[in-house]
């Protein structure tokens, strides 16, 4: 594969002029002419639709005025496939805004997406977006919008910065003076379509009703490209590949060894604004998915008085596209993008299925007020190095293990005397040392143990899920004091403190949240190395580690490693009668 085409430009990014990589975007190509390419020239060109501006009818009952344009503030246009029902009359507006291209199934020779049946959603949706074939046929209007830089709209395309979000806001202020809109427009999609609303509504347009991100990534630099300080640049390069227009893209990976520390213009242009984000909001979050921590802390720090979590086991394409969680979406935005008095406000704000085991769950959408759940009491298991366990007091005396960084692991379990439910949030103090280096990349999973110690994992599209998760790179240890809360620790990404061999340092490990039911006898274990563990899995999550040597983990005495775990207690209990 040939080199990608780069050049430096400067950008603006929220009223400051940013230098930055860019790189060209796959070049957009009728069937025919990538059919008459070499292999080495399709590895840079993707099957683009010609721009073809139309109204036709894709199905009975159905109007799709395709490739409509809208100009931006500064000039530039882009276009959209709006969808909407037959009938004439003023329609709600659903928007669809993400850079995979507006009409995905052309150039596919199937139209499939991973765990959902074929024929379950319709040729007109946008990859990971609501479908025209059920929104339509329920009285909405659908808009799947290739934003600036994608397919033949102009410009560059800055990846989840303000301009998109600035974008955003012209787009939703045109739709709503249509004479087929009803002047209240909300957001729709999940993963990458997600993403996107958070800076659209923090831009606040006025006839932005309400937004419904399901599973969202919010902060690009400790979630996406440089989780714990380790630096993740193949699966966003993978995603990047979808991105097809004529002329450039923000390269995030490039851009991550430009701008190394999180404290400059770049990566706060890539940080929604939650406290200007008061409209509706619908979020949901999987637990056992990459974009679990930045949809909780969304959730939790919008300003909105409306917002609702619903917190789940499932990937999250076959939960977007359920029967029961499509028509619960369908009840949201009647009720705000229709304005019906359906009841909507007595959806508990807070859902969560708390998981078993495989694809069981203990319960399923449990009503919680708030998350972290009020009646969380932590309590912290303290490791053991001298047997890999874990004990309920601190242990005496000190000791450590070892393991090889490249090949090798350590774990520490505990035995549940009772039965146990654990939701929130997890965080590990560790007391590390690597023995011949300057540095040293730390990667965590918590697990869940059998009575008789074997794993006993989650299940996704038939794969096991390694565990509640967190990564740290040790040079990166300093915390950010104002992010950071007790039960949740965040590293500052500001600097790098290197070790010196041997030197022993204590760390603290932000874990993604979790909600999991461990019966009595059962174990939790806490697996500890210096590389990713997973299994087969089709996304390609890789890291960029820097270990050499061994690893040392101290605990015990003046040593005191701990896990912090999130106990939750019934909310009643009489007896041997619990009811959680």
């Amino acid at each position: 594969m040939g080199e990608v085409e780069k050049i430096l430009k400067t950008v603006d990014m929220d009223g400051e002029q940013v230098e930055i990589w860019m790189t060209k975007m796959m070049d957009p190509c009728t069937a025919e002419e990538f059919e008459a390419m070499s292999l080495e020239e399709r590895e840079h060109a993707k099957i683009q639709p010609a721009l073809n501006q139309r109204t036709y009818s894709p199905e009975d009952g159905i109007i799709c005025m395709q490739d409509v344009p809208v100009k931006m503030r500064d000039g530039v246009t882009i276009y959209a496939d709006i969808y909407k029902p037959e009938a004439e009359g003023k329609y709600p507006l659903i928007i669809s805004w993400s850079f995979y291209g507006k009409r995905p199934f052309e150039g596919q020779a199937e139209w499939q997406i991973m765990g959902v049946p074929p024929h379950t959603v319709s040729d007109m949706s946008k990859f990971e977006s609501p479908d025209p074939g059920y929104w339509c046929r329920h009285g909405y209007a659908i808009a799947n919008v290739d934003p600036r830089g994608i397919g033949h709209s102009e410009g560059d395309f800055v990846q989840f910065g303000t301009q998109d979000g600035k974008d955003g806001y012209d787009f939703i202020e045109w739709a709503a003076e249509q004479d087929w809109c009803n002047g209240r427009c909300g957001l729709a999609g999940n993963s990458c379509v997600a993403m996107t609303q958070w800076r659209i509504a923090a831009q606040q347009p006025p006839h932005l009703a309400c937004i419904a991100p399901w599973e969202s990534t919010t902060d690009m630099y400790r979630e996406s490209l440089c989780e714990g300080g380790i630096p993740a640049k193949t699966f966003v390069a993978f995603v990047m590949r979808e991105a097809c227009g004529p002329n450039y893209i923000d390269n995030t990976p490039m851009n991550l060894e430009k701008y190394p520390f999180v404290n400059c213009t770049y990566w706060k242009d890539k940080e929604p604004d939650f406290s200007k984000v008061k409209i509706p909001v619908y979020q949901t979050a999987c637990w056992n998915h990459f974009h679990l921590r930045g949809s909780m802390n969304a959730f939790r720090k919008c300003k909105s008085r409306r917002k609702w979590l619903r917190a789940h086991r499932n990937f999250e394409w076959p939960d977007a596209y359920s029967n029961e969680n499509i028509e619960d979406l369908e009840k949201f935005y009647a009720r705000y993008l229709k304005l019906e008095r359906n009841g909507w406000e007595l959806t508990p704000k807070v859902r969560i299925e708390v998981q078993d085991v495989g694809e069981f769950n203990y319960q399923t959408n449990r009503a919680e007020d708030s998350f972290p759940l009020k009646r969380t009491k932590y309590e912290k298991l303290y490791l053991d190095a001298s047997d890999n366990s874990m004990k309920t007091e601190p242990v005496k005396d000190a000791a450590h293990v070892s393991y090889d960084s490249a090949t090798g692991e350590v774990c520490f379990d505990y035995k549940f005397e009772e039965d146990t439910e654990l939701t929130g949030y997890m965080k590990l103090r560790l007391y590390v040392a690597a023995e011949s280096y300057n540095d040293m990349d730390i990667f965590v999973n918590v697990q869940k143990l059998s009575t008789t110690g074997e794993f006993l994992p989650i299940t996704l599209f038939g794969e096991d899920h390694p565990g509640v998760w967190g990564k740290l790179r040790a040079s990166r240890r300093k915390l950010d004091e104002k992010l950071s809360t007790d039960y949740c620790p965040v590293q500052a990404h500001t600097c790098d403190e290197k070790l010196t061999p041997g030197e022993i340092v204590p760390v603290d490990i932000e874990l993604v949240p979790t909600s999991r039911f461990f019966h009595k006898g059962q174990q939790i274990r806490v697996q500890v190395s210096g590389r990713y563990i997973r299994g087969d899995w089709f996304e390609p999550l890789t890291w960029d580690t820097d270990n050499k040597g061994n690893h040392l983990i101290y605990a015990g005495g003046e040593y005191e490693s701990f896990l912090q775990i999130p106990v939750i207690p019934p909310k009643f209990q009489d007896g041997d009668i619990i009811i959680r």
